[in-house]
């Protein structure tokens, strides 16, 4: 890919865990909002997937790939997911993001001035970014873009972060010591 070239849908075709890895570096897009992915999450078939818990809710999962996937958490904030794996189940939720412009746009949507609180979560990500959840279910391209990353970080992997199921998992990928991560 050239340089700064947007992700296609084709990138999201692929293994769950890998895109996810692959997504930290990457630059959100939402209108004149952009962030740098530093923290994500897979969700594949485990006992904490959508697809599993939720199978209504978690269809986009099964069905598509490159796809937006926002759903409402714990009914109190959005969270932004991309679906994944042209052949089996998956998606990717996007963390946190350092935020690199539109960030007077970001800080008065989230009522903050802290720069390192203003995306470093999904629900303060969704919000500061303007995202709505009228896009789910919406191809990743138009509202919501994602460009390459230029290199590839260091990345440390954790077990996924308010969850009580598949626990074990290791499936949290953030850029090691960044400080716009939502937890260390």
């Amino acid at each position: 890919m050239s340089e700064n070239a947007f992700l296609t849908q084709e990138f999201f075709a692929r293994d769950t865990l890998t895109v996810a890895r692959e997504l930290i570096g990457a630059v959100l897009v939402v209108g004149a909002c952009e962030g740098r992915i530093v923290e994500t999450e897979a969700y594949t078939t485990d006992e904490a997937s959508h697809a599993v818990m939720r199978r209504n809710q978690g269809a986009l999962m099964r069905e598509t790939f490159g796809h937006i996937y926002i759903h409402l958490n714990y009914g109190i904030h959005h969270c932004l997911n991309v679906t994944t794996e042209r052949a089996d189940v998956g998606a990717v939720l996007i963390r946190a993001a350092e935020p690199l412009k539109g960030i007077d746009a970001m800080m008065e949507r989230r009522g903050t001035s802290d720069l390192k609180k203003l995306a470093s979560g999904p629900g303060r990500l969704v919000r500061a970014f303007g995202i709505k959840p009228e896009w789910n279910g919406k191809v990743l391209g138009r509202e919501i873009r994602i460009k390459e990353r230029d290199h590839v970080p260091d990345i440390s992997t954790s077990s996924r972060i308010g969850i009580t199921r598949a626990t074990h998992l290791e499936w949290r990928f953030v850029e090691t010591g960044n400080p716009f991560a939502s937890r260390k």
